[in-house]
């Protein structure tokens, strides 16, 4: 009886909090689709990217408040007032970019085009002035822009997609070519989680063990790179490295000796 009141507690604690996500992102959707219309470009950024960090923060909290995740974010906060850099973490999990979003209030992401036409996140990306992954030449070109006004963190997952192998995917050039053009550092941040729980092809509906541990410090910072190529493979092997004893071991595919 007790492993049973266990398990739908799980499922209400865990569900009870992606309803609330959907509902914070339909709600500030509503006011953030006239205010993209109504405010100055600079004003609307600051809008959108304190919006979705306040909104996000609450969710996160309901993550806490409930048991689902045991959260330790709290190593971004030191980024805050900082120099304009890119923001290249490892990608284990769905809810890493949300999760990041809660900590800091001027990243810009670049994100799925298609989830810049989606019902829930559509309206505050675009409020928030987020770059979408149209084509490489386009997120070069906005990202740089981007990372020309003083303070803004660009959030640039550098695996592409959540990670499918362990330690790490191999990494896009992308990282490196827009920190040379832009001249900007490329600071690197490491998350470490126990659960697979929403990884590459896990199911939505489907409930993980509880609760998760996740965690992200803050690792190398990189000179901007002369040579883009070169700093790819630097920043791979560096994440290699880092991540040979992190949790996820336990649950990401190895690969084929």
């Amino acid at each position: 009886m007790a492993r049973f009141f266990k398990i739908a507690y799980e499922y209400f604690a865990l569900y009870t909090s992606l309803t609330l996500l959907g509902l914070i992102c339909l709600v500030w959707s509503v006011f953030a689709l006239p205010l993209y219309y109504l405010l100055p470009p600079n004003l609307g950024r600051k809008v959108g990217r304190r919006g979705i960090m306040r909104g996000f923060s609450l969710y996160a909290w309901s993550l806490s408040v409930t048991r689902t995740y045991h959260l330790d974010l709290s190593a971004i906060d030191s980024l805050r007032g900082g120099p304009s850099l890119i923001l290249a973490p490892n990608h284990p999990s769905l809810i890493d970019a949300l999760l990041i979003l809660t900590r800091h209030p001027d990243i810009v992401c670049v994100m799925k085009a298609e989830l810049m036409r989606n019902i829930f996140l559509g309206a505050g990306s675009r409020l928030a002035r987020y770059v979408p992954n149209e084509s490489p030449r386009q997120i070069i070109k906005e990202s740089v822009a981007h990372l020309h006004q003083p303070g803004c963190v660009l959030l640039l997952f550098p695996e592409g997609t959540r990670t499918r192998e362990w330690p790490i995917n191999p990494l896009a050039a992308s990282v490196g070519l827009i920190a040379k053009r832009a001249a900007v550092p490329v600071q690197t941040l490491v998350i470490e989680t126990d659960s697979p729980f929403l990884s590459k092809g896990w199911p939505l509906f489907r409930r993980p063990r509880l609760p998760i541990v996740y965690r992200v410090r803050l690792g190398k910072r990189f000179d901007p790179p002369e040579n883009a190529a070169a700093f790819t493979g630097e920043l791979e092997r560096y994440y290699r490295r880092e991540l040979e004893g992190a949790p996820q071991a336990s649950w990401l595919k190895k690969p084929a000796s």
